[in-house]
C-alpha cells in the first residue's frame, strides 16, 4: 500500500507541475485561457497572480517528489512527512476551491482527488 500511495502522490505532483507550466509559463496562450475560462484581457490582468500561484503548485510538487525520494532511500519519517504535507496541501487547496467556487468543481476534483487518495493510502500503508 505504501508504494501505491507514493505512486499516486507522484502522479499528483506531476499534475501540479503541469498546472505550474500553465499558470507561470503559458498563462496568456489561447489554450490555457480556454482551459481556465478567461479572456485575453483577464489573462493579462491576472498574469502576475497566476505566475505566483503556479510557483505555489510547483513547490508543492517539489515537496512531494523530495518526500518520495527520501522515503525510497530509507528516511521514512521525513519522506512520509513531506509527502503528507505536499499532497495534503494539494487536497486541502482543492477543498477550498470547491467550497469557494462550486462552479469550478471539475478543476477542484482534477487537482484534489489523486492527492487525497494518495494521503489515505499512504497513511493506511504506514499504519498497517
Amino acid at each position: 500500500m505504501v508504494v501505491a500511495g507514493l505512486i499516486l502522490a507522484g502522479l499528483a505532483a506531476l499534475v501540479h507541475v503541469y498546472i505550474f507550466v500553465m499558470e507561470s509559463l503559458i498563462w496568456t496562450t489561447p489554450r490555457v485561457r480556454a482551459t481556465f475560462g478567461v479572456t485575453e484581457e483577464e489573462a493579462l490582468a491576472t498574469k502576475s497572480m497566476a505566475f505566483n500561484q503556479g510557483f505555489y503548485n510547483l513547490f508543492l510538487a517539489i515537496s512531494v517528489f523530495t518526500g518520495i525520494v527520501l522515503f525510497a532511500v530509507g528516511a521514512h519519517a521525513v519522506g512520509a512527512t513531506l509527502v503528507f504535507v505536499g499532497a495534503g496541501s494539494m487536497a486541502a487547496a482543492a477543498i477550498v476551491l470547491l467550497l469557494s467556487s462550486p462552479d469550478k468543481r471539475g478543476a477542484a476534483l482534477k487537482q484534489g482527488v489523486i492527492p487525497a487518495v494518495a494521503v489515505i493510502i499512504l497513511a493506511l500503508g504506514i499504519t498497517l
